[in-house]
């Protein structure tokens, strides 16, 4: 079996961060762990509050990981703060690890800060990290320092995110009104557009973790980068196609479509 760990935070009511990545990596066959940068206090009507984690305990983390398990992909979420991304950095040199996938939280959808601003220099310079980095919109603009309104300027912003030094982006079409074709700008300079799907819901909580998550499984068992996202797609697709309400606010996707419905879980 394939092992994939996820570098994030830890979501409470469980639909995003850690959660949602290791929901999504089980739903596709690969064994996942976990490193926590930090514990957030969060329903589904927002994020109420955020406890970093120490960089030492991170970095502990990473460690023991590595010295006893063969790692075969690595996903990165929150980040917090750049002591904590500096420091998850440099354990990455020191493991040389591989087939990173770099999902840029900054504000979560209650419009919560998730990465401090004096951490975006740091986020930037981490980014030549990965292998794939997976922005929306609104991080794109950030990271690339554009506004982005078409598909023209999706893959300019691609490729100035490129430029920082990760080898293929991701630029996720989500936020647009118009259209919500996602963007993939590969190594090799291709273009690959992936049309989307709008599916009728508010229940989207860990949508972005989910797909990252996901990737980076199917990155994990052997896919190309390409591939790899085509598929993640897909299984974000039918997650949020089946996703259900809890609480009062924005509810989880469904990571275990199969599972819920042999369940006789009802979508209500």
């Amino acid at each position: 079996m394939k092992k994939v760990l996820t570098i994030a935070g830890s979501d409470s009511c469980g639909g995003a961060g850690i959660q949602a990545d290791l929901k999504a990596m089980s739903a596709l066959g690969v064994y996942g762990m976990s490193v926590i940068t930090a514990v957030t206090a969060q329903n589904t009507q927002g994020v109420f509050g955020v406890q970093e984690i120490s960089k030492e305990i991170i970095q502990k983390q990473i460690e023991v990981i590595f010295e006893d398990i063969e790692v075969d992909a690595v996903k990165v979420g929150m980040l917090s703060s750049s002591e904590i991304t500096e420091a998850i950095g440099e354990m990455f040199k020191k493991y040389n690890v591989k087939n990173i996938v770099i999902d840029p939280v900054m504000v979560s959808k209650s419009k919560y800060k998730l990465l401090k601003d004096e951490a975006i220099e740091a986020l930037k310079k981490f980014i030549s990290l990965g292998t794939l980095v997976t922005p929306n919109i609104p991080e794109a603009e950030i990271l690339a320092d554009m506004k982005i309104e078409n598909e023209d300027e999706m893959i300019e912003a691609a490729k100035k995110i490129q430029r920082l030094g990760a080898k293929n982006i991701l630029v996720k079409g989500g936020h647009r009104e118009d259209n919500c074709t996602d963007i993939l700008l590969l190594e090799d300079g291709r273009v690959v557009k992936f049309p989307g799907v709008r599916i009728d819901t508010i229940n989207t909580h860990g949508t972005g973790c989910t797909l990252s998550s996901s990737i980076a499984s199917l990155i994990a068992k052997g896919n190309s980068i390409e591939e790899a996202v085509r598929l993640g797609k897909e299984y974000i697709t039918e997650a949020i196609r089946n996703s259900f309400p809890i609480g009062h606010g924005v509810g989880p996707v469904g990571h275990f479509v199969d599972l819920y419905k042999k369940a006789g879980m009802k979508y209500e």
